[in-house]
């Protein structure tokens, strides 16, 4: 983008809080000193100005693709691509949010004490969905993969541990309300992500990545709950005619 290494760091950030994720990897302060133009400010920590233009376009230039028909996808697809889009996420997204969080809660929590039981509530999803998607991808998903290889070849399938496809999914499902319900109470709590008049740059970006947070959740949750599970116990069904062996 041409003049992007004369704009002012702060003001970028407040036009696009994405942004924020590239000055914090080239640790570039974007909120106490971010009346800074990107080429003063890497010109005072040496760094290559082009790199972090590079990285600051490929963000303004990307774009979201909601048109995918994820119904068509076969079903070990699209637990590869939960698995590698979603939990993915969670964990850069989450590493990143928890120490803005904790940075707010020091500078901002006498007068917003609010973002305390923010920060409880965010670190206890990240804890809960951290075991939650373990569980996915060495339990649910590896056996959703076997039903798929067991149908295109014919295979007979083993019964595994859990009896019926059906019972880690209904875990799985209580699991994803208990978060929606969570992320229910952060976003009352944040004015559904609208940061008081007195916020700072961070402060402005940490609620919009609490945002983003939700929302890429949110339609995690979507391809599991209504597309995902409901295939793998389509799949099962259907498959119940051949001959089943006890235990994996």
């Amino acid at each position: 983008m041409e003049g992007l290494e004369q704009r002012q760091i702060g003001e970028l950030v407040a036009e696009n809080y994405k942004l924020a994720t590239v000055f914090k990897k080239h640790k570039i302060d974007f909120c106490c000193q971010g009346g800074r133009t990107i080429s003063d400010a890497c010109q005072k920590k040496d760094i290559s100005i082009w790199e972090v233009i590079r990285d600051l376009e490929a963000v303004i230039n990307a774009k979201e693709d909601d048109s995918t028909d994820y119904k068509s996808w076969p079903l070990d697809l699209l637990a590869d691509y939960i698995g590698k889009k979603h939990h993915r996420y969670v964990e850069a997204r989450s590493q990143e949010i928890k120490p803005f969080l904790d940075k707010l809660c020091k500078v901002h929590g006498d007068r917003h004490p609010e973002l305390f039981e923010i920060n409880e509530l965010f670190t206890g999803s990240v804890g809960e969905l951290a075991q939650h998607m373990k569980k996915e991808e060495l339990v649910l998903f590896p056996f959703i993969r076997k039903m798929v290889v067991a149908k295109t070849t014919g295979e007979a399938m083993f019964t595994p541990h859990f009896g019926a496809v059906e019972n880690p999914i209904a875990m799985m499902m209580h699991e994803h309300d208990a978060e929606g319900e969570r992320f229910r109470k952060i976003a009352a709590l944040s004015n559904d992500y609208n940061p008081p008049v007195d916020a700072c740059n961070t402060y402005r970006v940490t609620f919009a990545l609490l945002q983003e947070f939700e929302d890429d959740l949110h339609k995690h949750i979507h391809l599991e709950n209504n597309i995902l599970f409901p295939g793998a116990k389509a799949m099962e069904e259907n498959m119940k005619g051949r001959e089943l062996e006890n235990t994996l």
